[in-house]
């Protein structure tokens, strides 16, 4: 059991100090980019204007052979580039592959200072988180870097999500935790092919109303992922880290995309990723409150005072727990409209 008052201590001499509380930036949608595709490359500075954040994807979705170039290509595009008020993240290579020790040398010796967050794939266990975590630390004092690079890790292996609460707490770089639904499903040899989302055959079925089993017994498609996506978002809560949902594969289909983002955003993701531009704007749309969810927990804030006590709105019963959920809605929403000024007119605060 390591100290705790040690746990803000950099693990290398030379090294930033960890932070003692995860920055929170608006974070609805993280796009994903291949720097060894010249075309998506070319595009990074327009997109990176539209996004919360911009991230140059080194695993899966690059073939092998484009690896070295992917790597080179992120070094390039971020030395290249004014992000603005947006964030640059990275998926590393995962830490079984050939590649993860050189992708990590060189992003933070050679662009640490732009890098906020770098992602993890396949984390199993807080020894993950750790080796990476040390490692970072010698990597940031050897490039004079005066803050530390915060990691994000990816929920996809039954055995991830057995120690998702280790995980969450294991470091004070951890950002946060995404769900990876394809590698998981394979994990746990789910019988989908599916990248996130439902499937019709995993379903509840109505009760039969008279002797016929097979007549008038509606049917009712369920959420594969609910039960994760609520563990993980409970291990992030406990932890002050963010949960956000990951890829949904099915790009043309905009409206199980919506509702699964949405699903998401109701159990307490902050964001989900955008594999396509078509879904930039459905995160956008999903992951910031309604204007009139805002202008309720406006009222409720209002009329509770200092929070104590209890009173009736719209025939509603609002009381102190009510004022807790209102406030959430109240700072997301605060924290969004100083980015995007269309919803600070609509928020209205």
């Amino acid at each position: 059991m390591r100290n705790p008052r040690a746990f803000l201590r950099p693990l290398a001499v030379g090294a930033p100090a960890p932070v003692a509380e995860v920055p929170f930036r608006p974070s609805r949608m993280i796009h994903f980019f291949d720097p060894s595709n010249e075309k998506m490359a070319a595009k990074v500075p327009d997109i990176a204007k539209k996004v919360d954040i911009i991230l140059g994807n080194l695993e899966d979705a690059v073939k092998t052979e484009k690896k070295e170039a992917a790597r080179q290509g992120l070094v390039e595009i971020a030395k290249a580039t004014d992000f603005g008020d947006t964030q640059l993240w990275t998926r590393v290579n995962s830490l079984d592959s050939p590649w993860v020790l050189d992708d990590l040398v060189t992003l933070v010796t050679e662009i640490g200072h732009k890098l906020d967050v770098i992602m993890v794939p396949k984390v199993e266990g807080a020894q993950d988180i750790h080796y990476v975590d040390r490692l970072l630390a010698q990597l940031e004092a050897r490039a004079g870097l005066e803050r530390p690079i915060l990691v994000h890790a990816i929920l996809e292996t039954a055995e991830g999500v057995a120690n998702v609460e280790e995980i969450a707490g294991a470091s004070p770089r951890m950002q946060g935790i995404s769900l990876g639904p394809a590698d998981l499903a394979a994990s746990r040899r789910m019988k989908t092919t599916r990248v996130g989302g439902g499937h019709p055959g995993y379903l509840v079925r109505q009760d039969p109303t008279g002797d016929d089993l097979t007549q008038g017994r509606t049917t009712y498609q369920q959420d594969l992922w609910h039960y994760t996506i609520a563990r993980m978002v409970d291990a992030c809560a406990a932890n002050d880290i963010l949960p956000f949902y990951g890829p949904f594969g099915d790009i043309k289909d905009v409206v199980a995309c919506e509702d699964q983002f949405r699903n998401a955003f109701l159990l307490g993701c902050v964001g989900a990723w955008s594999l396509h531009p078509v879904q930039i704007d459905i995160a956008k749309r999903v992951f910031s409150p309604a204007p009139e969810d805002v202008a309720h927990a406006k009222r409720v804030v209002e009329a509770m005072g200092d929070g104590s006590g209890a009173v009736m709105i719209d025939g509603k019963m609002e009381d102190d727990a009510s004022c807790k959920q209102c406030l959430v809605m109240l700072d997301l929403a605060r924290a969004l409209a100083e980015r995007d000024p269309e919803l600070a007119a609509a928020y209205d605060l």
